[in-house]
């Protein structure tokens, strides 16, 4: 949850435990500037168990060998950071993508991401990747994130599979299959702020 703007500059992270258990647990971690806080991360975790035998994971789609052609158009900022490879779609144009993408540089100067990291920073672009609205003449804002996992995440580049769906009132939502080169790997879900530029 963001919960105010996150300043470039020293920021203070806490974590905590709220509800124990042997099987399952809460977490939260919240992230503070200047005393404020600024964002806040629950997260649930589950006991590791063998499944395997019973696991029926749908197949990954076909990385592309070639670079989006749109890749090194982007101005800056997030999208910059982020390699990107369509299979379908296109951020350019409304509707449902397929698209893979993995981060040029680390989130945190001098830390090489895991891949549970890279595939959250890849899961937040579920609403931009299917966008239902053409970007120049609408927000679609995403105020919560929320990623179920199958497994833990392999490797470097992560595949959105996106569709997001508007409603009469304001809101919408991005639905999002998440990918990793083994296959399917978790789903994820962003509820939408959505309003006319």
């Amino acid at each position: 949850d963001l919960l105010g703007a996150l300043p470039v500059g020293e920021l203070t992270v806490t974590a905590s435990v709220l509800r124990p258990g042997r099987s399952v647990q809460l977490a939260v971690a919240t992230l503070a500037a200047g005393g404020r806080d600024v964002a806040r991360a629950t997260g649930w975790w589950h006991r590791v168990g063998d499944t395997a035998a019973v696991a029926d994971p749908g197949p990954a789609p076909e990385l592309p060998a070639d670079p989006d052609p749109l890749d090194e158009q982007w101005p800056g900022g997030y999208l910059q950071a982020m390699e990107w490879r369509r299979v379908k779609g296109d951020f350019a144009a409304p509707g449902p993508a397929v698209i893979w993408s993995r981060m040029r540089m680390p989130l945190v100067e001098g830390e090489e991401p895991t891949p549970t990291q890279r595939l959250f920073v890849t899961a937040d672009s579920g609403n931009g990747a299917g966008a239902a609205l053409p970007l120049d003449s609408w927000l679609f804002v995403n105020t919560e994130l929320t990623v179920h996992l199958l497994r833990a995440p392999i490797g470097e580049w992560f595949c959105l599979d996106a569709v997001t769906t508007i409603g009469p009132t304001g809101g919408g939502y991005a639905t999002t299959v998440l990918s990793d080169t083994a296959g399917e790997v978790g789903r994820g879900a962003q509820a939408l702020l959505v309003r006319r530029r």
